[in-house]
């Protein structure tokens, strides 16, 4: 049997299935189809209660008539009363029955034989045989019934009621109304449910359509937005029209095609920076190594000026290679820092010391301000933040050495528990347009602008791990220049 089996389950697998795959086809069937199988369950319920409303109503309205007609009988006949009178007695009240449009009025023997009629719809000695008749021979109680005739299939509602003469029954009285109008009545009130459930269906499949399609429609366009920026067209815009979740998301697609932009831009500037600054040293190097080995160098004066030459710019290579090589850590996350106690003013000394004779060779003055009071060790790389203090002298002396004048200062900050480094050139400064960016990757700007592109996000990086702050600005007196301050906190 499961050999039978697998191949049907194979055949069965094989067939293609049915995936929704745009919000607009989930939204509707999920909305729609919800709302259809509740309309349904309200339109069958109205029919069902509708229906029931009147059954019960004419019922109860016959039931009601029948218990009258016997309570009649029962006041009115007499216990000497003949078996003639009594049918003559039943015969006058069928005849006298003024709502004979409505129902029909039945007195039938003990036997379940018709015997009059109201309407004449009903043939005299017909029986029936519905068993509010046989409940009334057996109970002596009025019995009620509902449903199709044998002989017509017609559906009808019936009461009978026993008439009783010195206790034996000697007739039933029987109410007989056809549910025609009724159920034609329950079919147009259906059918106008459903034309307003079908109308609420239609009102209700626009606004979803109207609804989706401000969603879709959008994030549509995002989508395309959103590849064509990943096919380079960077800075490119979306159009907003909603003030809504829609709206944030344009807004930030946006901001990140003009922040992929900018990055693109900086990086394309830094490569071209670096590849100008590699060159330069490259050049000097190969230069004069190759005048060296030919032999071109006039005595030996000029061979110890190369070979200057080639040192330092070499050196300056290295540094930058540095740059790059803690870029990268920093990028990958692993970039450490070596934390120890250290004393922050000796690291500072020792910068200003290294960089004083270079930069008197270049004809830059250094003048440092140090302080009275002693400062409890810090913890801290001295390394790295000795690199820091190298990276922003370099730069002062690089694009502010017009100034022929660099000022280094250490102090307390006297409104907190901080200890403050300044570094000052007397340059040109920096553009304020491109002050919020100097410290950003791959910011070069212009060409007064500091740092080369990665020097400086390097120096922020490793003050933010010391829990201090880099701050660049512009020096705010007559004497122009740039001012650069490192705050550290004391006792971390």
């Amino acid at each position: 049997m499961f050999q039978k089996l697998k191949p049907l389950g194979e055949k069965l697998s094989r067939l293609p299935r049915f995936r929704m795959k745009g919000i607009r086809q989930r939204w509707l069937l999920n909305s729609v189809g919800i709302l259809v199988m509740i309309l349904a369950v309200v339109v069958v319920a109205f029919s069902l209660v509708t229906r029931n409303y009147y059954d019960s109503s004419i019922l109860s309205d016959m039931e009601s008539k029948a218990r009258v007609a016997a309570n009649y009988f029962s006041s009115n006949v007499s216990g000497d009363t003949s078996g003639e009178d009594y049918l003559a007695t039943a015969q006058d009240y069928v005849s006298s029955f003024e709502d004979g449009t409505r129902l029909e009025l039945q007195f039938l023997d003990p036997g379940g034989t018709v015997i009059y009629s109201s309407n004449g719809l009903t043939l005299s000695g017909t029986m029936p045989g519905t068993e509010d008749i046989a409940q009334v021979q057996k109970t002596r109680d009025i019995a009620p019934w509902q449903g199709k005739l044998p002989q017509t299939g017609e559906r009808i509602t019936a009461v009978s009621a026993p008439l009783l003469y010195n206790g034996e029954l000697v007739g039933i009285l029987r109410y007989t109304t056809s549910m025609r109008l009724v159920d034609r009545q329950v079919v147009v009130l259906t059918l106008v449910a459903v034309i307003l459930s079908v109308s609420i269906l239609i009102l209700v499949y626009v606004s979803n359509i109207y609804f989706v399609r401000s969603i879709v429609d959008p994030v549509k366009n995002i989508t395309g937005i959103a590849r064509r920026i990943a096919g380079g067209s960077y800075g490119i815009q979306v159009e907003k029209k909603f003030d809504d979740e829609v709206g944030d998301l344009t807004d930030a697609i946006n901001d990140m095609s003009l922040r992929i932009k900018q990055a693109e831009s900086m990086k394309s500037e830094f490569l071209s920076s670096v590849s100008h600054e590699l060159r330069t040293p490259l050049t000097a190097i190969t230069g004069w190594a190759e005048t060296i080995m030919s032999g071109e160098a006039r005595d030996e004066g000029d061979v110890r000026k190369g070979m200057g030459i080639i040192a330092s710019e070499a050196r300056r290579l290295s540094g930058m290679v540095e740059e790059l090589l803690d870029f990268s850590r920093i990028e990958d996350g692993r970039f450490t820092l070596s934390m120890e106690p250290m004393d922050i003013k000796a690291e500072l000394e020792d910068a200003v010391y290294t960089y004083h004779e270079f930069l008197a060779a270049k004809g830059i003055a250094v003048y440092h301000t140090d302080c009275e009071e002693e400062f409890p060790p810090i913890s801290g790389d001295p390394d790295r933040l000795r690199q820091v203090f190298c990276n922003l002298l370099d730069n002062a002396a690089k694009h502010g050495g017009a100034g022929k004048r660099i000022d280094t200062a250490i102090f307390p900050d006297p409104e907190g528990e901080d200890v403050v480094i300044t570094i000052r050139d007397y340059g040109p400064g920096i553009p304020p347009e491109e002050l919020p960016n100097v410290k950003y990757k791959f910011y070069k700007g212009s060409s007064t602008a500091r740092g080369s592109g990665i020097g400086l996000a390097v120096c922020e990086e490793i003050i933010s791990r010391h829990n201090g702050e880099l701050t660049i600005a512009n020096a705010e007196d007559e004497d122009g220049g740039c001012l650069v301050e490192v705050r550290l906190p004391i006792g971390t």
